[in-house]
């Protein structure tokens, strides 16, 4: 049977995934992230995911912050956790101007990512996720290349900023999970309606 792609991504209620400062412009997203709802969804997506993609940037960002956590006592257990599965899982950044990771199983590729995600589908293995890479999400959309889409929708209004989606990507979706969290945030699972 082929792999799950879940493309997992956080989102303003005027459609963000960035504020207006630029890509790392995320400071609205951190109170819905951090909380115990948010975090436990994290871990329900990614857990029986065995590949990761990422953009070049959240790759930078991730490996930057996340290896540490996993032996960090004074961290929430779920970030633990969460951490030491990216810390175990393959990882595949798609870049043009990285060479090279110095994160554990982890490689870069500057091929395209449906192609790359076709040819993971034929390997053993895991659900693939992609981490917050919109570059990525958005060209895996294109290609219909996306079985599930994790949202979790935060209660902000950024007024300015990336969007999610432009012109051109039209799909319906079917609501499949539905958690709210301590935020006030939602945490969301669509399937493609079929």
């Amino acid at each position: 049977m082929s792999r799950t792609v879940t493309a997992n991504l956080t989102l303003s209620l005027d459609g963000r995934v960035a504020g207006p400062n630029g890509d790392f412009d995320m400071g609205w997203i951190v109170p819905h992230a951090v909380t115990p709802g948010a975090q436990d969804h994290m871990i329900r997506v990614t857990r029986p995911a065995t590949t990761a993609l990422l953009g070049r940037k959240n790759y930078q960002g991730f490996s930057g912050y996340w290896p540490s956590v996993a032996e960090d006592l004074a961290a929430d257990p779920r970030s633990r956790e969460f951490s030491r599965w990216l810390n175990e899982v393959e990882k595949v950044v798609f870049s043009t101007t990285l060479d090279n990771t110095d994160w554990s199983n982890s490689r870069v590729t500057a091929e395209d990512p449906a192609a790359v995600v076709a040819g993971l589908r034929e390997q053993p293995g895991g659900d693939i996720v992609v981490l917050a890479s919109m570059s990525v999400i958005r060209r895996l959309l294109e290609a219909g290349e996306v079985d599930r889409l994790s949202v979790t929708l935060c209660p902000e209004i950024v007024g300015g900023g990336t969007r999610l989606f432009g012109d051109g990507i039209q799909a319906s979706w079917t609501l499949a999970e539905s958690h709210p969290t301590e935020s006030g945030a939602i945490c969301l699972v669509y399937e493609p309606k079929r």
